[in-house]
Order: structure tokens, then sequence, then C-alpha cells
């Protein structure tokens, strides 16, 4: 049936669309993974790398890492999108046309250019295409073209306006009636002569493709070739059969090929003569045959604006896909080229393809189909080239291919492949492994016999031949050996930790350089001869450390593939040092455990993958250069809410991005989120970032796929974040960076140490206010307390002082009382005596009457005028006055004072008369009658001036008299 088909395709008229049999890699993105609507009608790529597309939705932009969408204000489609000189991103859509720009926070924005326009014709339909000339933006509709300059805007009206492009610094545009005509100061002049073109013909696109010629394409009419000012139409069965597809743009590739967009199949591949060299549609892996645009970015790739979705084809990249059934199911497991075929095993089956002279040195590029082996359908393992004959180790046994058919050699059982025994040429014998072990084949006059002399023991899939030795690797059964003794017996020998095995399971078994190597779960040996033992490879292990290789395949360059986990990468020996590189944009594509690598030369690897081979020009791709950048897509500051600090941009869309001044931010966000990518689309699987964000971490952070990084809660103080990016070929970006500047939080702000200030000022007034309120109340208390004390010592002292008082005034008292004593005793002796003299006196008088003697009488009277005299009685007085000062405090001295005019006589009657004396005690006393007491005492109250009805007594013991020391 595959044959019939095959024939139904040559004889159709379709035949001329053989493709190459490597196709690059095609990346899809639906509107469901870019999030904006379903067409895309024009694509740009900006300097920095970003791709955008004019989209259903609005403008939609992707960084490589994730996709952003930018709508119009009146929410319209967007058609057309061009760069402007002052690096800003024009768009056009239904109804609306200006620009978008970075505004303040690095977000684009849009602008409206809409109110230059004449009120009249601020009605228009969709803007198909924008392009600047002569400092003048140009807008195309279907029946108008704006011509802004600056503030003023000019309308070129048409019945319809088709096709308007830029073509060796001219403007041309298509109007349905004049054809194709050119700008000349703001005429519309002819530019080609009429009927160049055919009346209804539709021009779609208009390319430089050499010095002076260019490629004109037309929707429905063809391709036609442009040079000295002449017109011809090109013609090719490939062109013949496009024309009809409804071409809707061109792009140069290359030197030699240009891609051509159609609305109904896809997109084909065609060098400067119409030579179909590739063709893209659905069943190359597009989303759908309707493409709307077609733009190549500045690394030679395709992107494809679709009716629905967008698709990227990775056209300048080494590695390719081939697909040898037409089904693209089967997984492939073996390739080989054997008599001018490529052959490829997979699990459908075998498929092979000529290979001539003049196929090109890349066999990516060959172009035919593949035809499929007859009898190999099935599991196919192993393709050998043994003794000059093809070998095909197969799931249903051993084959022998010869032409386009598999012949059984043995099919007891499974093969895994096929080795000479003998290093000598055609060997005689022949090693197999199987799924039983080691079968031996004779080989005799292009026969492969089996004697029945095998090694069955395990499953030999891992096996290597040097020396007669035959090693087999079983993954969880270990090491053996196989010889053959002298009887041409094999003999089986397992290995163990005698001869260097640290395990049975994870085992594998190459020949590499010369030299058996084995790699295993700790690591890779190289097997010594002399000691019979395996012993750790210095030189792989240096290289490989730490990985668990299952894979080794050695080129003719001496290069050294190896797989381990799901990633493939190569040992590359050609540079002085040698290096590893890694090819990630393989990983996790091929069969894990059966992987398989066919180095043809340094510019064909074949590896199969899980669909189908994947082909490598290894040349090229380690001479590829693509343009390593990396850009911070976005900053976000976290706290309470997210604020966006960062939306990308830091000048307009199309200019250098280079952050001027650092973005201050308040200390409430302090973290923040930094998203970061690098516009590497075909080789984005190959880039890896590092990070580092000065002024907090101490070093860059290890390269890893990770295009994003949270720092959280960030002190206060200056931070740039710096980001780099590099691919497997070791080529990095130049750093970018995002500065900014955490804010103290409020509490750390110059307000706030014034203020902690000041409070600590009060405070320490507070304290000192409290310290000196304390002190005072200590002081008040050592007061109170010294008052307590004095008040005690002060009671102390008065209950010492009252009973020194009281025995003073005992004393005093007794004094007094002994005082009284005396003056009452004088007085008394005083009244005593003066009695006693009355009486004597009177005695005398009497008895000097009753003398008659003269003598005696005269003697008597003599006596009488001797007790009359007072000198006694002065001496007497003096004596009771002392005495009677000292009771009564001075009473006599103090009166004086008062009252100088006092006589002694005075004295002594104020003195009885405080002693309270009658006026006969005191007439005795004074030795006067008591008529002369009353005289006296009348005289005295006139001299103390007592009013009449004060009691002499009651003045003189009241009288306040001056101190006795007191001064006059």
């Amino acid at each position: 049936m595959k044959r019939i088909f095959y024939l139904l395709l040559l004889l159709s008229g379709n035949a001329f669309c053989q493709n190459t049999i490597g196709l690059p890699e095609i990346t899809t993105y639906t509107k469901q993974v870019y999030g904006a609507g379903a067409q895309n009608r024009q694509i740009r790529q900006d300097r920095n790398g970003l791709m955008y597309f004019a989209n259903n939705e609005g403008l939609v932009s992707f960084d490589g890492n994730s996709w952003k969408t930018y709508p119009l204000p009146n929410k319209s489609i967007i058609r057309s999108l061009e760069f402007g000189p002052d690096n800003r991103l024009y768009v056009g859509g239904q109804d609306e046309l200006g620009y978008f720009f970075a505004d303040k926070l690095g977000m684009l924005s849009f602008h409206s250019l809409k109110n230059l326009i004449p009120e009249e014709d601020r009605s228009f339909t969709d803007v198909w295409e924008i392009y600047f000339y002569q400092g003048k933006a140009f807008f195309q509709t279907s029946n108008k073209i704006f011509e802004l300059d600056k503030n003023q805007c000019t309308v070129y009206k048409s019945t319809h306006w088709r096709f308007i492009t830029l073509y060796n610094n001219e403007l041309i545009a298509q109007d349905f009636t004049n054809g194709l005509l050119k700008y000349v100061n703001g005429v519309w002049t002819p530019f080609l002569k009429d009927g160049a073109l055919p009346k209804d013909c539709y021009a779609s696109s208009l390319i430089n493709i050499g010095r002076d010629s260019a490629l004109l394409t037309t929707v429905k009419h063809g391709v036609f070739i442009y040079a000295n000012k002449q017109l011809k139409r090109v013609q090719s069965p490939a062109l013949n059969f496009i024309s009809g597809k409804f071409i809707s743009g061109a792009a140069l590739v290359n030197d030699q090929h240009i891609a051509l967009s159609t609305n109904l199949q896809g997109c084909f591949i065609i060098d400067k003569k119409g030579a179909l060299i590739q063709s893209f549609g659905r069943k190359e892996g597009l989303q759908n045959n309707n493409i709307l645009d077609i733009y190549l970015d500045r690394d030679k790739n395709i992107w494809l604006g679709l009716d629905n979705g967008i698709d990227f084809i990775a056209y300048n990249n080494a590695i390719k896909h081939i697909y040898p059934d037409l089904q693209n199911e089967g997984s492939g497991y073996a390739s080989i080229i054997y008599n001018d075929k490529l052959y490829l095993g997979t699990s459908n089956g075998l498929y092979n393809l000529p290979i001539t002279s003049n196929s090109p040195a890349d066999l990516s590029y060959v172009k035919g189909f593949f035809e499929p082996v007859k009898n190999t359908s099935g599991q196919v393992w192993n393709l050998s080239e043994v003794n000059g004959q093809l070998l095909l180790g197969h799931n249903d046994g051993s084959f022998l291919i010869k032409e386009n058919n598999a012949s059984v050699i043995d099919n007891t059982s499974g093969f895994w492949g096929f080795f000479p025994f003998y290093n000598v040429l055609p060997s005689s014998l022949i090693v197999a492994g199987t799924y039983q072990g080691i079968n031996f084949y004779t080989y005799s006059d292009g026969k492969v016999i089996n004697k029945n002399r095998n090694a069955h023991f395990e499953s030999a899939r891992f096996v290597v031949v040097e020396n007669n030795t035959i090693w087999i690797a079983h993954p969880y059964k270990g090491i053996f050996r196989v010889t053959i003794n002298a009887k041409g017996n094999p003999e089986v020998k397992q290995f163990t930790k005698k001869e260097g095995l640290n395990s049975v399971n994870g085992n594998y078994v190459f020949k590499v350089g010369g030299r058996i190597v084995l790699t295993g779960e700790s690591g890779i040996y190289e097997y010594n001869s002399a000691k019979g033992l395996f012993e750790p490879s210095g030189y792989y292990n240096a290289l490989l450390g730490g990985k668990h290789i299952r894979y080794l395949k050695e080129d003719g360059a001496g290069n050294v593939w190896f797989v381990f986990d799901k990633i493939i990468g190569v040992i590359d020996k050609e540079a002085k040092k040698h290096r590893v590189l890694y090819l990630p944009e393989l990983t996790n594509k091929f069969v894990s455990g059966f992987e398989h690598v066919y180095p043809v030369n340094i510019n064909n690897v074949f590896i199969g993958g899980e669909k189908g081979f994947y082909h490598i020009n290894y040349a090229l791709y380690k001479k590829n250069s693509y343009q390593i950048q990396v850009r911070i897509n976005n900053v976000t500051a976290n706290g309470q809410t997210d604020s966006v600090l960062f939306g990308g941009y830091f000048k307009e869309v199309n200019g250098q991005q280079s952050q001027q001044e650092p973005i201050t931010v308040k200390h409430s966000l302090n973290s923040f989120h930094f998203n970061f990518s690098s516009p590497v689309y075909a080789q984005q699987s190959t880039i890896t970032y590092s990070f580092f964000l000065k002024g907090y971490d101490a070093k860059w952070s290890d390269y890893a796929k990770r295009t994003e990084k949270e720092y959280t809660n960030l002190p206060a103080g200056q931070y740039v974040f710096e980001v780099k990016a590099k691919n497997n070929l070791e080529t990095e970006s130049a750093i970018s960076q995002f500065a900014f500047r955490v804010l103290p939080p409020w509490y750390q702000t110059f307000p706030a140490y014034a203020f902690y200030l000041l409070l600590f000022a009060f405070l320490i007034y507070l304290l000192i206010g409290y310290q000196k309120k304390k002190f005072k109340n200590q002081q008040h208390k050592y007061e109170e307390e010294q008052k307590r004390l004095q008040y005690l010592h002060h009671l102390e002292i008065e209950k010492t002082e009252k009973e020194i008082v009281k025995l003073k005034n005992e004393k005093l008292e007794a004094e007094i009382a002994h005082q009284n004593t005396a003056l009452a005793s004088s007085a008394m002796h005083l009244l005593q005596k003066g009695e006693l003299l009355t009486n004597l006196k009177e005695e005398l008088k009497r008895l000097t009457k009753d003398v008659e003697d003269e003598k005696t009488a005269h003697n008597f009277k003599k006596m009488i005028k001797v007790l009359g005299e007072d000198d006694r009685m002065d001496k007497d007085w003096e004596h009771f006055a002392h005495h009677f000062d000292k009771v009564q405090s001075d009473f006599l001295s103090g009166l004086k004072k008062i009252y100088p005019a006092l006589s002694p006589n005075e004295l002594k009657l104020s003195a009885y008369l405080r002693m309270n004396l009658s006026s006969k005690e005191i007439a005795q006393l004074m030795n006067i009658s008591v008529r002369g007491v009353e005289i006296s005492r009348y005289r005295l109250r006139k001299k103390l001036q007592i009013p009449p009805k004060t009691d002499l007594f009651d003045f003189l013991i009241s009288l306040q008299l001056p101190a006795p020391n007191a001064q006059d």
C-alpha cells in the first residue's frame, strides 16, 4: 500500500514538492498561549530582540519567555505596525492610528494621532501598512493614504489603494486604476510602464534580492523580477504551483533562498531561479496553512503570522528533524549510510533514501521520500556493516539487507547488534548480541552461518569486541567477559568487586579511543589489561564526574558524544582545551535507555529521537553565534499591596534600553520580584541565567534556567540588580541592570531622627525632672525625716530641757522657797524687830514717864533715840531688798527704771505692797504709823498713775517690768 501511495504521489502534479529530509524545528503558539486574538497580520522585532505582532485584540509582544497584550483604546483590530525614526512603535487599526511609547514606569502606552487628520477624513477603514519616508509617516488604508509630517496631515484618496512599500529608497504604492506608483514631492507618479502588470494584479511584496534587482510577488499572478526598470515574470513548476495559493508575502532568508508565504498552502522556500527548496505546511507542523505575514528576525529565523496563531521556524538552526515514515510516528533507533543510501531504523521498520555524490554536504538538505525496506516491519534495533554487508538487528531476528529487501539470517531470538570478532577483515567469525546472550556466526563466501557455539547467559545488548575478547554489559546484572578457549568454545566470566566493579547495577561498556570504558553509578572506569581490572578514569571523570553516563560514542574527529539522564552532550576535542558542550535542544527528545548517535562527519550527526531522527550539522552548530542579550522585563515591589515599578522599557520601544536614574521605593514595598529573559528564540532551551544584587548578594548566582528572582524584606539602602545570560557554547551576554533605592522606614528618616532627638531630649528633661522630683521627694523625705528626728530630738531636748527646767524650777523653787523663806524670815525678823523695837520704845517711853530722875529719863530718851536711828534699818532693808529682787525677778530695779521718781521709801512700800502686807505690818516695817502708810499709799498711786478703781496690789503684780540688763 505504501508503494502505491508513493506512486500516486509521484504521478500527481505536486511531485515537484519533494521536501528536504531534514526540517527545522517548528514552534507553535496558539492564541491560548499568547492570550490574544486569532489573526496576526504583521510582525516586527525591535533592536533589543523583542517580537511584536499586530493582533485582532491589540499589540502583542513576546520576549522569549512571556507574552503581553496592549489593546487600543477603541479595542479595535491592529492590522499594521512599524518602528519610526523616533524609535516609537507606530500602529494602525480600525478607525485608529498612533504610536506606543514607554511611560515613566517603563510600560507601553498608546498615543493617538487621529486628531491630526482633517475632520472630514477621520472616519476610515483598517490601516493595512505603515512606512516612513523622507521624515514623514505614511498610513495606508483601502481608499486613503495619510501622510503625517509633524503636525500636518495630507490625505491621498483612491478608489482602492492595494499596496505600499519601500524599495531602493523610494516609496511605492499600488492604485487600483493606475497600477504601481512612486511618491515624488507629494505627487504619485508611475513606477512602471503601463501594462507591465496584469490589470487585476494585486501586489503583495517587493523585496531586494540583489544589488540591482528585486522580487515582486502578487497574490494570484505569480512572482516577478524587477531589474533595469524592467519587470519579468519568473516561471517554474514550483512557482506555477505556488502562484495559485495566494502569495501573501516574501522574505529573503539568505543570499540564495527566498521564503514565500501563502494563504492556502503554507510557506515555501525557493531559490532565485524559482526552484523549490523546502515547504512548510500543516504536514510539517504548522498550525494552519493560511499565513497572513512572514518575517525574518535578526537571527535569520522565520516568524509566521497566521490566520489563527503564530508559528516560529528555527530556519537558521543547525538541528533539523527527520521523519522517515509519512505518519511521523516511529521512534529512531538505528541509522547508517551504506552503498549510497541512508538507512534509518525505527520502531515501525527500516527506511532508506538514496544519497548521491551530488547530494549537499549537509545531508538534511537532501530531497526525496524515504522508502520502506521489505520484511522489516517492527522494532529495528541495530544496523551494522560487517565484512561489507549490512546486517539488521531486529525484534524478530537478524536480517541481511540487500537493496530494498531484508532476508532472514536467524529468527531464533531478537538481535541487538553485530561485530567482527577478528581485526582482519573480512572476519571469519561474527559476534551477535541477542536477547539470550552471545551468538557466534561463521562467515564464508558472503554467507553467515550459526555453528551453535553460543554463550547464552543474559541479554547482550551492550557489546564491545576488542582483541578477540567480548565485553557485555547488563544494566542490572553487571559486566561479563566472553573469550574463546583453545577448543573454540566460549567461556564466560562475570566481573565483581575484585576486578574494580563497585556495583552490578547501572553499568554500560563502550570502546572509546581504543580503550574499554565502563560507565556506572559511581563514575567512569577504564580497563587495565595488565592488572585485569577496571580503574577510575582520570580524564573522563574530570570532565563528566558526578554524572551517570549511559551512552558513549566516538566520532571521526575524536569527539565523544555522551548521554546522561535525558541530556545529550559532546566532549569537543577540536579546540586546544577539550570542552564539554550540551545540546539542550534535544533534552528529553530521545528514547531513554535506547539512545543512538551516528556521527557520519562534522556536518552530519544523526541522533535517534522519540519521533524520527534529529540531524545536527555540528560544524554549523558551533559556528552559529546568536546575539545573546538579556532583558529585565518586569520589576514588581511587594508589600501589603503589589506595585509595578518597571514594565520593561527605559526608553522608547526601539531604543537602547539603559536606566538613567535609580528608582526610589518606600520601605513598605521592600520585597521585589524580577522577571527577565533572553530573546534568542531558536535556542531558548540553551539559555541559562545568573544574577547578582549589588548591596545584598555576596556573589553571582550559579547559571540556571530560572527566569525570575525574588528578594524579600530588603533593608534600606542602594541596590543594583544585575543579570546576565549565556548559551551552551559559553557565549555570554552583556549585563542588564536595574538600580533602585529602598527608603528607610518612617522611623529611620531624618524627621524621625529629629523627633527621636527631641523625644530623647524630652525624656532626658523628664528624667532630669523626675530625678529632681525624686531628689526633692527624697530630700523632702529626708527633711521630713530630719524634722521628725529633729522633732524627736527636740522632744528629747524638750524633755531633757523640761527635766532640766523642772530640775531648775525645782531648784529655783527651792531657791525661791529658800529666798521666800529667807525673805519671809527677813521680813518676819524685821517685823519682829520692828515690833520689838516699837514695844521697847513704847516701854522706854512709858518708863521715861515713870522715871523721875532726869538723868535716867535722859538716858531713856537717849536710848529711844538710838532705837529710832535708821542705819541698822537701812542695812536690814538692803539685805531684804537683795532677797526680794531675787524672788521677785528684780522687781525693785525694774520698777525704778520705769518710775525713776520713786523714792526709796516708796520703793519699800511697793515691795511691801507686792508682798501683800497689811498697812499695820508695813507701818511696823517702815517705822511709821498706819496713817503714814495710808498717806504713802496715796502718794504712790499718784506717781504710778494708777486709775482709781485699780487695786494697787493688782497693779504691782501685773506690772510688766523691763529685763534686768535692758538699757535705758
